[in-house]
């Protein structure tokens, strides 16, 4: 059975056509810093692999142009759209509707738009990603996995916020989490490497957006991600955690409207907002050259990695690993040594030579010392959700 499918994030689009249930990959590839003028497209199969610098400003140019790859009579691996049989959908936020890989169908597609204002830079993208699939592959089967459901076994304490019972129980204003197909597919690797009955694992995913879980015994008992995804560390233009009290005075002092002031915090904000760059390779680049804002900027983001290392550590009551994924959480060795660096309370000991490599793989960067294994795991949220779309459709 072929499977497509399609990972919408706030500034990308991965893909990847599997084989299923082999997990066998046909093709793969990636669109990255769309909305930028100098967006890439790539494409990889067995017999050709392609890498373009293009104009694509939006996620539905990036879409229709994979599904061109795909068909083209030179380069693609399909004759015809029909030989997909479904395509599964990375969606962000299911509210409290959704807690399970679901089929799609227009009720399904209509609380995905509901749900717009909690994850504006990326429920829409996700939507658009299965209205041109449903164009483009009209007899496959269209199969949502939501972000939100890894964290479902978050305890009470954890995810009810101190306000007004009402809010919780009528509205279900409450903590969601995000990524959660990422930390799932990444922890679950860390626990058959570990090989322990009992384990306490913090997953580090860095991207554009990003978010951190303690993960004890496999279950997620607490992220960084809230009820929407905005708050926690820093990210690429979204600003983390903020003290509630600067809304309202951007807002009642300055003259700001909530409008404005959200996408601020949206799209204006994080490491754009600190530096005028959203992509960290360029940031890293100017810090090196010695730009005093892009050397700050990854100062702060290191240090707000390590209060969750911090306090997740106490909800766990001990650690066994931190793990590194995703774009920044894989690529990014400067990232990586400022988080680890004076960490050893925590056990925590990093081995420089080894964190300059490029991890493919599973791969440990601490030091033989090192109490608090460090570990940069790959992660492959297609595979996650090309097995949960088989297995539902099976």
């Amino acid at each position: 059975m072929k499977i497509l499918v399609i990972n919408s994030g706030s500034s990308s689009i991965k893909y990847q056509l599997f084989n299923m249930p082999q997990e066998e990959v046909i093709c793969s590839g990636l669109v990255e810093r769309i909305g930028l003028n100098d967006a890439e497209i790539h494409y990889k199969s067995e017999k050709n692999k392609i890498d373009e610098v293009l104009d694509i400003p939006n996620h539905k140019i990036g879409l229709e142009k994979i599904v061109n790859l795909l068909l083209d009579e030179k380069v693609g691996v399909l004759k015809s759209t029909s030989e997909v049989e479904a395509v599964g959908h990375r969606v962000v936020h299911g509210g409290s509707t959704f807690s399970d890989t679901t089929i799609i169908n227009q009720e399904v597609k209509d609380q995905i738009k509901k749900l717009f204002s909690l994850a504006p830079q990326h429920n829409p993208a996700n939507y658009e990603g299965i209205v041109v699939a449903e164009t483009m592959f009209p007899n496959a089967k269209q199969i949502a996995v939501f972000d939100t459901a890894f964290h479902q076994t978050i305890p009470v304490e954890a995810y009810k916020y101190a306000i007004p019972n009402k809010f919780l129980e009528e509205h279900k204003i409450r903590k969601y989490g995000f990524h959660g197909t990422s930390h799932k597919y990444v922890s679950e690797k860390v626990i058959e490497y570990l090989g322990i009955e009992n384990s306490k694992i913090i997953t580090i995913h860095l991207g554009n957006g990003c978010s951190m879980v303690a993960v004890k015994n496999g279950k997620s008992i607490e992220t960084s991600l809230g009820f929407g995804p905005v708050t926690g560390l820093i990210m690429g233009s979204r600003s983390g955690e903020i003290d509630h009290a600067i809304i309202f005075h951007l807002v009642n002092n300055l003259g700001y409207s909530l409008d404005e002031v959200n996408n601020m915090l949206q799209k204006e904000s994080g490491m754009f907002g600190l530096t005028g760059f959203s992509d960290l390779r360029d940031i890293e680049s100017e810090a090196e050259k010695g730009n005093k804002d892009c050397q700050l900027a990854l100062n702060m983001s290191a240090y707000k990695i390590k209060k969750y290392i911090g306090s997740y550590t106490a909800a766990m009551n001990g650690l066994d690993a931190i793990v590194f994924t995703a774009g920044i959480g894989e690529n990014s060795d400067v990232i990586r040594k400022l988080v680890c660096t004076n960490m050893e309370y925590f056990g925590i000991e990093l081995d420089a030579e080894k964190n300059n490599i490029r991890a493919k793989k599973l791969t440990e960067i601490h030091t033989e010392t090192s109490k608090t294994k460090i570990l940069i795991v790959p992660t492959n949220e297609e595979v996650e959700i090309a097995k949960q779309s088989f297995a539902l459709i099976n």
